[in-house]
């Protein structure tokens, strides 16, 4: 059986692979030794501080360059960046475990029992939980992700419209579409009120309205549009078109399955980690090399990372703002508060330009630098 120390050694062992190899090798044994001089006789697991110190420093190491501040700056944005795509990656994979949509039938059933009127033949359904341009993603179409017509990609939906003139008043539809949710165990957001059409400049009194809320009820999510006037009134002013007959629209899409949660934190976790490393890698690399090689390396890096990120600063709040306005009770997939696939064409840009970083980082040395007690190449 393992004695105490033994043990201990062990995990402080385990705690040292935050560490580069060579300084591992150079360091690691005396380090173990003064944790296992200062422990009790007993103990077989280091302390919570000690696991976090040997971490933090570890990975610090990691980066090289100790007097520098901008490179931990550098390895955090990476680090970021590829949590949250490969976050975004895993949660599409956890898309997989969820409901396939209702059939035609089931949804014109749903749809006419919601509405109180018939709708067989007006249901459209979407042949997979998500398409572009109305089709299942498959080998035939997969260009389309890095076209600028990649924003099509979306989640499928079963969905009707009701257009021409209405039997019944517009408002007297919304307060019964909202009683049969309530009564059939949905849960149903507040009404928003907002214009069909946007117009700069007209006076708001005269734009028609109409009335958006959305409700959930286990993995059945529903968004409901309702006009509240004449489906067809005539313009406010010239040049403002986009009056169409529908009256009410409804869709139905399907909530994030519960593996989306898992595999979303696991992948971003481990993207995180991957990309810490590999930036600590290409750092160590250029570290001491020569002004060109460095210079490079931390333009194409800086590209990358403005490609990375630029659209999140423009994409996130607006989507906020909309979540937070329409009071929808299901998030957007995590990949679109990332502008993807939108913008794949974009990163695969600055993607691109952050293997080349790598591989100029991987270009061999005219001659080894000599091996000290700092972090290891």
């Amino acid at each position: 059986m393992p004695q105490p120390l033994e043990v201990l050694a062990r995990r402080y062992r385990r705690l040292l692979l935050c560490y580069p190899r060579q300084y591992r090798r150079a360091r690691g044994e005396e380090i173990v030794a003064t944790f296992l001089d200062l422990a009790p006789p007993d103990r077989t697991r280091p302390t919570v501080r000690e696991a976090v110190n040997l971490i933090r420093h570890g990975l610090r190491c990691r980066l090289g360059r100790p007097n520098s501040r901008g490179v931990v700056l550098g390895a955090v944005l990476t680090a970021l960046a590829w949590g949250l795509f490969t976050g975004a990656f895993a949660a599409r994979l956890g898309w997989e475990t969820a409901r396939p949509l209702p059939t035609e039938a089931e949804a014109t059933e749903l749809f006419g029992r919601m509405l109180g009127r018939d709708v067989t033949g007006q249901v459209v359904v979407d042949p997979a939980l998500f398409v572009i341009y109305g089709q299942p993603l498959n080998a035939q179409n997969l260009h389309l992700l890095f076209s600028p017509d990649a924003g099509e990609y979306q989640q499928g939906r079963a969905a009707v419209s009701l257009h021409g003139p209405s039997d019944v008043d517009h408002r007297a539809l919304v307060d019964s579409t909202r009683a049969w949710l309530y009564a059939h165990g949905w849960r149903v957001s507040e009404v928003v009120i907002r214009n069909r059409v946007a117009c700069t400049g007209c006076d708001e009194s005269t734009l028609p309205k109409e009335a958006v809320f959305a409700a959930r009820r286990g993995d059945d999510v529903v968004s409901l549009e309702i006009s509240l006037g004449d489906p067809r009134p005539r313009p406010p002013k010239p040049g403002v078109d986009g009056y169409d007959e529908t009256y009410a629209s409804v869709e139905l899409t399907r909530a994030s399955p519960a593996a989306v949660w898992p595999l979303g934190v696991v992948g971003g976790l481990t993207g995180a980690l991957v990309g810490w490393l590999t930036f600590g890698w290409a750092s160590r690399r250029t570290e001491g090399r020569g002004r060109l090689l460095r210079g490079s390396t931390t333009v194409l890096f800086g590209i990358a990372v403005a490609i990375w990120y630029v659209p999140l600063v423009v994409i996130v709040p607006s989507m906020l703002v909309d979540q937070l306005e329409t009071s929808a009770p299901s998030w957007p997939p995590m990949w679109e508060w990332l502008g993807q696939p939108a913008l794949l064409p974009v990163s695969v840009v600055g993607t691109g330009a952050a293997l080349v970083a790598l591989a100029v980082s991987a270009l061999p040395r005219r001659r080894e630098l000599a091996t000290d007690a700092r972090p290891a190449v």
